[in-house]
């Protein structure tokens, strides 16, 4: 069996030297070596900040979305909307009941993202495909809306925006961009692990039969509205969990306006991008959705000046991303992921022919 950083993707079984020497635990654990100890060491507070907080915490949205999307095959677009309750569910726990400590806070605020999906998930009983998709902007209007409504939520903000609080842990406190980054790519490993172990569960298979076949997963025992249902669940927790961390660890500022529309379908397009029905998928889209506005702003600084402002850059930006994901959709519907195994044959096969 291998580790959470690798997955089981329907057939794909690569049968290389190069896997066959490894045990399945290598790659995650020099992955994680690597990032607790020499990203510390090594990375800059720019590339903290701009880079590896939101790549964390958008990795963990992708994995909750692709969970839902991926695995059970349910359509969301309401990804922002449970984000959003994470964030300001942490906030609200946090400032109202004394002496709870930060771990409790983003339980709670999961679970409160988790009740909120499986609210708007009901009409997964009876609705598919575009018509979910549809009925799933609910939660996002809805969200935004009493965001916007209610200034309890925000601590009587009149605009919406709260401050993210100190973070303390253990007693210890979270502070500067290293402190951030640890305690998010914590957050981070221990729900990608939990979801690995998840997917691979029979609970997993459930979400799968589920997404290929509703009426074959019936007849074969599969309590498919349960499943429906727990899969939007899980999906929120998760999804509101990455708003915490992209409230308090990344922003540390928000506005209901920060999670909107735009915002969900960001993630939707780590998971197109990533690939489907795979974990490692969403932290591969979340790098390239990250990189990709830094470096288009840089190469498209060094070709045409001062010309490519912050609009033109935002336009490029859309342009571009909206053919890579066609470029993928009809090139390689299985995403990075696919491609990354692609490139792992190759390597095995150089190696065998040595």
């Amino acid at each position: 069996m291998t580790a959470f950083a690798t997955d089981l993707i329907p057939g794909s079984r690569p049968e290389t030297r190069l896997s066959r020497s490894l045990p399945g635990w290598a790659l995650p654990v020099t992955t994680l070596a690597v990032a607790y100890l020499a990203v510390p060491l090594l990375a800059t507070n720019y590339l903290f900040e701009a880079i590896l907080l939101p790549f964390l915490a958008l990795s963990l949205a992708g994995v909750g979305l692709n969970i839902l999307t991926g695995y059970a095959g349910q359509v969301s677009l309401g990804s922002a909307a449970f984000m959003a309750v994470g964030a300001y569910a942490a906030y609200n726990f946090n400032l109202r009941v004394e002496g709870l400590p930060l771990i409790g806070s983003i339980v709670l605020a999961g679970l409160s993202a988790a009740a909120i999906g499986l609210a708007f998930g009901l009409p997964s009983l009876r609705l598919k495909g575009f018509y979910l998709a549809v009925s799933t902007l609910a939660a996002q209007f809805f969200v935004q809306w009493a965001l916007t409504k209610f200034s309890w939520f925000s601590n009587d903000s009149a605009s919406g925006v709260i401050d993210a609080p100190p973070l303390h842990v253990a007693g210890l406190t979270v502070e500067g961009p290293v402190g951030r980054y640890l305690f998010a790519l914590t957050v981070v490993t221990v729900l990608t692990f939990l979801s690995y172990r998840l997917v691979i569960s029979q609970t997993g298979r459930n979400f799968i039969a589920v997404r290929d076949n509703e009426t074959a997963a019936r007849i074969i025992g599969v309590p498919v509205l349960k499943t429906k249902l727990l899969a939007f669940a899980v999906s929120s927790f998760i999804i509101g969990v990455a708003g915490v961390l992209w409230a308090f660890a990344y922003l540390r500022t928000v506005e209901p306006a920060g999670f909107n529309l735009d915002r969900s379908f960001q993630i939707l397009f780590i998971v197109i991008i990533g690939g489907l029905a795979t974990i490692r998928g969403a932290f591969f889209g979340a790098a390239l959705i990250v990189a990709f506005p830094l470096v288009l702003s840089r190469f498209g600084s060094f070709l045409l000046g001062d010309v490519f402002d912050s609009g033109v850059l935002d336009m490029s930006q859309r342009i571009v991303l909206g053919a890579l994901i066609i470029l993928f959709l009809v090139l390689e519907p299985d995403g990075l992921a696919a491609l990354a195994d692609r490139l792992r044959r190759r390597i095995g096969t150089a190696l065998r022919r040595r």
